[in-house]
């Protein structure tokens, strides 16, 4: 007989209805401040209404973390219910969700946070091994101690078409941007796995579908261990073309069973704006 196991996710892990349904995951939606109104991510704002507002104003929304009162409203009719709790939370190194979720559990006992050390779909890798695990009848805290492991397997870097968002949210110099988009560079941005912090990667130059089929494969040969089970092209609104071409990419590979195409939630579609891509996969 299985355990009684609630798997819930911060809404920054990008898996999208399908998944979420298939998984029997919940979510917790971050906050995104817009002017003087707060929203929950992706219940009562979408990504393309804040690349609205942000094309009218010239100004992005500010995001904030779930705090521990919220977990614990969230939580407590499973916990009531006898069930356990295993959060993933996005990564420390981004926002301190994962810290309050920490203090909610110590109030209430029966929540096993998850430190994704990461982002995006990313995350949602190990909200899938989670799940997994509970199917198989593993224990809540078993289950959460080895997902936790995992963490570091996860490999999320994304590629930025034009800097607006960056510039306009303060993470680069209107000089910078103003070069970057004259010179047609695109950079890569790189999650560090070890606790979520992103850094900008190689800078390619060019066409962006010409330019995301070369981080494609240079992502895919940079291993020589990537688990074959899946792999998500994650992005922040991109054209059909352009996701269509890199999912033939992948698909002409031959190699994962299962390729997902997702869009990324508020949050991290407000730092980036439209026009940002990546692929998200595991390591052995």
């Amino acid at each position: 007989m299985s355990n009684k196991i609630i798997l819930s996710a911060d809404s920054t892990v990008d898996l999208g209805e399908e998944l979420y349904n298939r998984y029997n995951v919940i979510t917790v939606p971050l906050h995104v401040i817009l002017e003087d109104n707060s929203y929950e991510d992706l219940v009562n704002i979408t990504p393309d209404e804040i690349y609205k507002h942000f094309e009218k104003t010239g100004s992005l929304p500010k995001t904030s973390a779930v705090n521990s009162q919220e977990y614990i409203e969230k939580f407590k009719p499973y916990i009531d219910d006898g069930y356990d709790v295993i959060h993933i939370n996005i990564g420390r190194g981004l926002s301190t969700s994962y810290n309050q979720c920490c203090m909610a559990a110590k109030e209430l006992g029966h929540i096993y946070p998850v430190d994704s050390c990461n982002l995006s779909t990313a995350s949602g890798l190990l909200v899938i091994e989670a799940a997994k695990r509970i199917e198989a009848g593993m224990k809540a805290e078993d289950i959460a101690k080895e997902v936790q492991s995992l963490a570091s397997k996860c490999h999320g870097s994304f590629v930025v078409d034009k800097l607006n968002y960056l510039k306009a949210g303060g993470r680069c110099s209107a000089l910078a941007a103003l070069g970057a988009n004259l010179l047609n560079i695109k950079p890569r941005i790189d999650v560090d796995n070890k606790d979520g912090s992103m850094t900008v990667g190689k800078k390619y130059r060019g066409k962006f579908i010409n330019v995301l089929e070369t981080y494609v494969n240079e992502q895919l040969n940079m291993y020589d261990n990537i688990r074959n089970e899946r792999v998500f092209i994650t992005h922040s609104g991109v054209d059909d073309e352009v996701v269509n071409r890199v999912y033939e990419i992948l698909n002409n590979k031959n190699y994962f069973k299962e390729i997902f195409i997702t869009r990324a939630s508020c949050t991290i579609s407000s730092h980036c704006g439209p026009g940002t891509l990546g692929i998200l996969f595991m390591t052995e």
